[in-house]
């Protein structure tokens, strides 16, 4: 009992003996506490819509954890003992104590922002294998790489703040003030590059559109060819190329017509007054007769209005999402069908003959 109370270097075997027990626990368990923090994490992850396999994520996180763990236990174990007043010695006015102080916060710090990284990267690997199911496009790629190296840089920018202030003790305080007023100059500087900029992460995320997608937008209709992370390139439906900022995509008024359920054709027929009630009868049924086209899923033909210079008709008529060369097609089989059906029961459109009289009233 005497001989563990015995003192070697400041401290006594006794406590030479816990701390060894303590880092060789840790050395033996290290996969075992690593794969339950790592089960953790990845139950947390898996709830989301990613599709990530519990293999994949352990092999990329577990190891990181093991040297995380290790040295974070053996820093704090060895910091539990006394310096020896032997190693009291000072270089350029730091002790020695200092010194490898430093170094161990520095190794934590390291560690821990490796793990962050790494964590980063399977994120990033995780997103595009997701992407790559629904899109072949080499811009969803780019993207999520841009983003992987944006958050990287932040993470090791915010790594270099944390070294400087627990590894070296020195106030970071007029660093941060600096950092922010270089990004307020930067920020003010690039405003509506910025603004570009986090209008393409909403349009990452939140998917209003793809690419291939046809959409309307700012009186623009056509086809989204590349979504950059300033603007997004469309080809219109003149074969013109259009480049729209992206924050002028997400702020104003999208219409993705490739998302659409339904296409939707209407037709307006101002009939003449001379038209009798049962022509026009025969004229209404006539039309829902065309309209029994196997392709047009739904349809409304009304009678709407009685004007002074004019019997209003109008039709209403729905196809399934078909390609726009074979709805155009079907616009026109049907405009033929109902001018056929007009001539056929000697119907006139309202304003077809128009006499004007100028006269002098007597």
């Amino acid at each position: 009992m005497n001989f563990l109370q015995h003192e070697f270097l400041s401290n006594t075997i006794e406590s030479y003996i816990i701390c060894a027990i303590t880092i060789f626990i840790i050395l033996i368990f290290k996969r075992l506490f690593s794969k339950y923090i790592a089960g953790i994490l990845f139950r947390i992850i898996k709830n989301t819509s990613w599709k990530v396999t519990r293999e994949s994520f352990f092999d990329l996180l577990v190891q990181p954890l093991e040297i995380f763990l290790v040295l974070l236990v053996t820093f704090v174990t060895l910091d539990k003992l006394t310096f020896p007043a032997a190693f009291h010695f000072s270089i350029h006015k730091v002790t020695a104590e200092e010194i490898i102080d430093s170094i161990g916060s520095c190794i934590i710090i390291i560690a821990f922002i490796g793990m962050l990284l790494r964590f980063i990267d399977f994120i990033a690997t995780t997103m595009q294998d997701n992407e790559a199911q629904f899109s072949h496009h080499v811009a969803q790629t780019k993207m999520v790489s841009f983003f992987k190296d944006f958050f990287k840089a932040i993470i090791i920018l915010i790594g270099i703040i944390l070294v400087i202030r627990f590894a070296f003790h020195k106030d970071v305080t007029k660093l941060l003030a600096g950092l922010s007023i270089v990004g307020a100059a930067i920020a003010l500087a690039a405003k509506e590059s910025l603004e570009n900029l986090i209008a393409s992460f909403i349009i990452f995320f939140d998917k209003p559109f793809h690419i291939g997608d046809s959409v309307k937008v700012l009186n623009i209709s056509g086809s989204v060819e590349k979504i950059g992370l300033r603007s997004t390139r469309i080809r219109t439906d003149q074969k013109t190329f259009v480049t729209v900022p992206n924050k002028q995509m997400v702020d104003s008024v999208l219409d993705n017509l490739t998302l659409r359920s339904l296409r939707r054709a209407d037709i307006r027929l101002e009939i003449s007054l001379s038209t009798s009630a049962d022509t026009m009868q025969q004229i209404t049924d006539g039309i829902k007769r065309i309209l029994g086209n196997p392709i047009v899923t739904n349809s409304n033909v009304t009678f709407s209005d009685i004007t002074q210079n004019a019997y209003i008709l109008t039709v209403e008529y729905y196809t399934g999402v078909i390609p726009v060369d074979d709805f155009n097609q079907l616009k026109q089989s049907i405009n033929l069908q109902v001018l056929r059906l007009l001539e056929d029961n000697k119907v006139e459109l309202a304003g077809k003959d128009t006499r004007i009289i100028i006269g002098r009233e007597s």
